[in-house]
C-alpha cells in the first residue's frame, strides 16, 4: 500500500513523460483525478499526503491516469469543467469550454443592460457554456440557446437544471432554421471555425471533441457565413452579432459582417493578444432596447 503522496508523485511523472500530452501541469492533474476518485477537495488531499490509500481505489485512480496518458481530455474524464464560475456537466457529445470564450462573455455583457427584459441567442449552445454565463449575470434577459445535436442539447438543458438557471429556453435548431422570424437584441455565437484540413484536428484534446462542432469546411467560414447571411432577419434595429473566431479570422469575419450591412464592426483579442471575437450591429434605429 502506498502513500497519497507517492501515488501523486509517481502518477505526476507518468504525466510529464506521457508522449500525447505537452505542457500540461502534471501536478494539479494528478491531483484533480484523485479527488474525483476520493471525492474531496485539494485542500483535503493536501492535508492527508502520509494517508495509506487503499488497494481498490489505487485501481479506479490508476484506470483514469491510464484514459489520460492516452490523451484523452481531463475535462471528459472528470465529466465537468469550471466556466465563467460555474460547474459545468462535460460530455463527449460536447465541446470543452475554455477560457478565451470568456472574452465572447464578457463582449456580450457589455451590450446587454442589467435591469431589460433583454433578448439573447446562443447559436451553437454546446455545454450551454456562453447561454448560462449570460443568463446568471443578466437574470433579466431571456436567452434561446440553439444548438443541432440532441445530445448536446440534453446536456445544456441538465446544466440548467443543475445550476437553478431558469431564464434560458432550449432550442433543437440547426442555426436559425427553427426560430421562424423571431428577433434578438444580442446574438452570440461560438461556432465551429477551423479549416477542415487542419491538422490540429488530430492533435490533442481536439481528437475526442465532436468534429461537428470544431470543423466548418476549406476556410473554416462555411458556418459563420451561414449565420451572418441570415443574421440581419433575426436582429432587432440596433441589435448586435458576436463571434468567437480563429486567431487569423477577424479580417475575413468583419469583411462578411461589412458585406451584409452591419456596422461599428470592431475585433477584441482574447488573453493571450489573439484576435478572437468579432462584433457589428444591425445599422436601423427603431429599438428602445439600445442607445
Amino acid at each position: 500500500m502506498s502513500t497519497i503522496r507517492a501515488v501523486l508523485t509517481q502518477a505526476q511523472a507518468l504525466l510529464s513523460s506521457a508522449p500525447e500530452l505537452a505542457a500540461i501541469d502534471a501536478r494539479y492533474e494528478s491531483q484533480l483525478l484523485l479527488q474525483q476518485v476520493l471525492n474531496v477537495n485539494r485542500a483535503w488531499l493536501i492535508a492527508h499526503e502520509e494517508n495509506d490509500l487503499p488497494a481498490d481505489i489505487q485501481a479506479r485512480f490508476d484506470t483514469l491516469l491510464q484514459r489520460r496518458i492516452k490523451g484523452e481530455p481531463i475535462a471528459y474524464i472528470l465529466g465537468s469543467r469550471e466556466f465563467y464560475g460555474l460547474d459545468l456537466t462535460i460530455t463527449p457529445a460536447t465541446l470543452i469550454p475554455r477560457p478565451d470564450t470568456e472574452i465572447l462573455v464578457d463582449s456580450a455583457l457589455e451590450k446587454i443592460p442589467a435591469n431589460l427584459a433583454t433578448q439573447v441567442l446562443d447559436l451553437g449552445t454546446g455545454t450551454g457554456a456562453i447561454a448560462l454565463a449570460i443568463a446568471h449575470q443578466r437574470p433579466h434577459a431571456q436567452v434561446t440557446a440553439v444548438d443541432a445535436s440532441q445530445p448536446a442539447l440534453d446536456i445544456a438543458i441538465s446544466n440548467s437544471k443543475k445550476l437553478g438557471i431558469t431564464n434560458v429556453s432550449f432550442v433543437l435548431s440547426d442555426w436559425f432554421s427553427a426560430l421562424n422570424q423571431k428577433k434578438f437584441d444580442l446574438i452570440v455565437s461560438n461556432p465551429p471555425y477551423i479549416e477542415a484540413a487542419d491538422s490540429h484536428l488530430k492533435q490533442g484534446d481536439l481528437r475526442f471533441e465532436p468534429i461537428s462542432a470544431l470543423a466548418s469546411g476549406a476556410d473554416g467560414l462555411d458556418d459563420i457565413r451561414r449565420i451572418i447571411d441570415d443574421c440581419l432577419i433575426h436582429l432587432k434595429p440596433q441589435g448586435w452579432l458576436m463571434f468567437e473566431h480563429g486567431y487569423n479570422q477577424a479580417l475575413a469575419v468583419a469583411d462578411l459582417m461589412t458585406q451584409q450591412g452591419l456596422v461599428d464592426v470592431a475585433t477584441i483579442q482574447d488573453f493571450g493578444a489573439n484576435d478572437r471575437v468579432t462584433t457589428g450591429k444591425n445599422p436601423l434605429i427603431v429599438s428602445t432596447h439600445w442607445g
